[in-house]
């Protein structure tokens, strides 16, 4: 058995990040051999996922940055089993490695992302030794992109909900595409604007309308009528550009924006919650 010093195992935890007392014991099966080691503890981490492909990861982070030059945003989220874990600094921090990587290299999806390399190694292995580390079921559960003339990320406090809008115009008061950032993440919009909403989601509604007039008695021939002014209610209520600014109930967001700037709207936006 090789003389392990404190130095390579050191060296090894700085490497995978796992305890002094795994890489010391990974380095003394290997003999000290670096490569073998690192292999070790890979392997232990697939052996702990396996055991733990069952459980749950309901618990994580969801975190939104942008590139440098603001035009465009990524959004992903992390899952691990427990709060504990989620409000860890090198969970959080494997997360933010992991968005760094998609920005760089611009993923066309989720699984594109986990085959993205980083460091030399795939997402999905660098997720898989940090879950090996800590003993918890890691998984990689969502990946979301924006790109606009300016796009502005909010990530609420405590991980679990974040947010991507896109706008028409960059320049404008950052504050501004903030407080639209914030909005979407309050009052979870189903589309920017009315054009926007699927067709499915507006027959849907416009059969809840008529249905729900019908029960309480109303005529036949004034069904669509009641189903079509529900509708516009729906659309203040569910349509960014159209809700009233939760900051301002006078103002929609649509009036919001045109006060800063005629020409600015809202183009597009992703929000993703966790256990919110």
């Amino acid at each position: 058995m090789s003389n392990i010093s404190a130095a390579d195992v050191a060296k090894l935890r700085r490497m995978t990040g796992a305890g002094m007392m795994d890489c010391k014991k990974a380095l003394e099966e290997a003999a000290g051999d670096f490569e073998k080691a690192q292999e070790l503890i890979r392997k232990r981490g697939q052996a702990i996922a396996n055991k733990r492909a069952d459980r749950e990861a309901t618990e994580g982070v969801v975190l939104a940055k942008t590139t440098a030059d603001g035009k465009t945003g990524m959004m992903i989220s992390l899952n691990c089993e427990t709060d504990f874990v989620a409000k860890n600094a090198d969970f959080i921090a494997l997360g933010y490695k992991i968005l760094d990587g998609a920005l760089k290299s611009a993923p066309a999806d989720l699984e594109a992302l986990k085959n993205t390399v980083i460091d030399g190694k795939k997402v999905s292995d660098l997720v898989l030794e940090k879950s090996g580390i800590t003993g918890e079921k890691f998984d990689l559960t969502y990946f979301g992109a924006i790109t606009a003339e300016a796009v502005q990320p909010y990530i609420h406090p405590g991980n679990k909900l974040a947010t991507l809008v896109g706008f028409s115009k960059a320049g404008i008061d950052v504050q501004v595409y903030k407080d639209v950032a914030m909005q979407v993440a309050a009052m979870n919009p189903v589309s920017v604007d009315k054009d926007d909403v699927p067709e499915k989601i507006l027959a849907q509604e416009l059969d809840i309308a008529r249905e729900q007039a019908r029960r309480e008695g109303k005529p036949e021939e004034m069904l669509e009528k009641i189903a079509q002014g529900k509708l516009n209610k729906f659309f203040k209520e569910g349509t960014l550009m159209n809700q009233e600014f939760i900051k301002d109930s006078k103002l929609t967001i649509r009036q919001y924006l045109e006060s800063h700037d005629k020409g600015l709207r809202a183009t597009g936006f992703v929000r993703y919650t966790l256990n919110v």
